[in-house]
């Protein structure tokens, strides 16, 4: 009888991946989409997840040829109970994509959209995310060197150092040449700051390349390499007992830009087991101290937001020492620091490097996406290339 009982349904510690849990989600048909989540509530709650296929800019399509009609409500999720130590959230969710029983399918490649929703009303959305879905059938020789950024200047000179990424490759004959639209490009997980190369735009960092014929070339030549990222780790329930603590067991951090940091997970999270008693919530503060204090704010910024530059994550200014304190599940985070101005409201000016530096020996994954504006069904942005590409060889442990 409980389900006659509206109830808060609060959705925390949200994953979506395909393979490891702090991969970036593409879909390939190899391993299935895996989502992932807590809940906070007084009793289980009933939902759904909802799939949308979207256009580029990640907007669903109105398209009904594309709806995807039958294949894009996921019941089968399961359920766990969180052990009684975890305060701030009851249950487990989790469900892996397409489903056995065949209730969801990704029928086209593209950019798709999850919702997380109420089971007997779909429009009440407790939470969201993004993930690719692709079919590779044009094959992107990539490749990536260092370069020097020449056309300005720039201080300090560690700012000029860029990777030049370039991806040629031949179109099939079933494709349209004058239908290839643009190359994507995600450096690890920062899905909502996006390196786009246009075909209609070259400019001397962005260039597109096409014989006439079958022979296409894109060309970003104006990608910092930033740093290793920096990386909370909350597991140990000794160094990190209390449930107000410190994301660095030493407590203030300084800016990294003079100093290459150790391997990362290139962006990711991992997250403590739910069923161990210490899977639980703790108020982490994070806390630097730059070397100056100018008219710039800074921002938190991680697996934990994903990687998105938002107000709620500006860091206080107490005398100096930057502060910002936020709930995380016990587990390991990627995160960094970045600078940015508030005008009218609006987060402008975004520098990722001014506190954590730009060297060659950092490693990056990239995940590239070429489009094309295939006219069928109503026509829709498809994904026809991928590459996943690192920017140097991974460390030996």
């Amino acid at each position: 009888m409980s389900f006659l009982y509206p109830q808060v349904v609060t959705v925390k510690s949200l994953q979506a991946y395909t393979g490891k849990e702090s991969d970036f989600p593409v879909f390939n048909g190899s391993n299935p989409l895996s989502i992932e989540f807590d809940v906070q509530s007084d009793f289980e709650p009933f939902l759904t997840v909802i799939f949308r296929f979207c256009d580029k800019n990640w907007i669903p399509t109105k398209n009904i040829f594309l709806l995807n009609q039958g294949g894009y409500s996921g019941y089968d999720l399961d359920y766990y109970t969180l052990p009684a130590t975890v305060k701030d959230a009851r249950y487990h969710v989790k469900g892996t994509f397409p489903d056995v029983d065949g209730y969801v399918a990704f029928p086209f490649s593209g950019k798709w959209r999850f919702y997380i929703t109420d089971s007997q009303d779909t429009t009440k959305i407790y939470e969201q995310g993004k993930f690719f879905v692709v079919v590779n059938e044009v094959k992107l020789n990539t490749n990536i060197k260092n370069e020097l950024l020449e056309d300005e200047t720039f201080f300090p000179t560690d700012l000029a150092k860029v990777f030049n990424i370039t991806s040629e490759f031949f179109l099939p004959d079933e494709f349209f040449p004058n239908f290839v639209d643009e190359l994507e490009i995600i450096e690890n997980h920062k899905i909502e700051y996006p390196i786009i190369i246009d075909r209609n735009f070259n400019t001397n960092r962005r260039q597109f390349y096409w014989n006439g014929n079958r022979k296409f070339s894109f060309t970003a030549r104006d990608i910092r390499p930033g740093n290793e990222y920096r990386q909370t780790d909350i597991r140990d329930f000794n160094k990190f007992g209390p449930r107000e603590t410190k994301a660095q067991f030493d407590g203030l951090e300084y800016s990294r830009f003079y100093k290459q940091a150790h391997a990362d997970l290139n962006g990711g999270s991992v997250l403590a087991n739910f069923k161990n008693d210490y899977s639980e919530y703790l108020d982490v503060t994070f806390s630097i101290k730059p070397p100056n204090t100018g008219t710039n704010k800074i921002f938190l910024i991680g697996a934990f937001n994903n990687w998105q530059v938002l107000p709620e994550y500006e860091m206080t200014d107490d005398y100096g020492v930057f502060k910002k304190t936020i709930s995380l599940k016990r587990g390991i985070y990627d995160y960094q620091y970045v600078t940015a101005d508030v005008i009218n409201d609006r987060i402008k000016n975004i520098d990722w490097y001014a506190l954590e530096g730009n060297s060659y020996e950092t490693i990056n994954e990239y995940y590239l996406f070429l489009y094309y504006k295939d006219p069928n069904y109503g026509g829709y942005d498809r994904i026809i290339g991928y590459n996943k590409i690192l920017s140097r060889t991974k460390w030996k442990n």
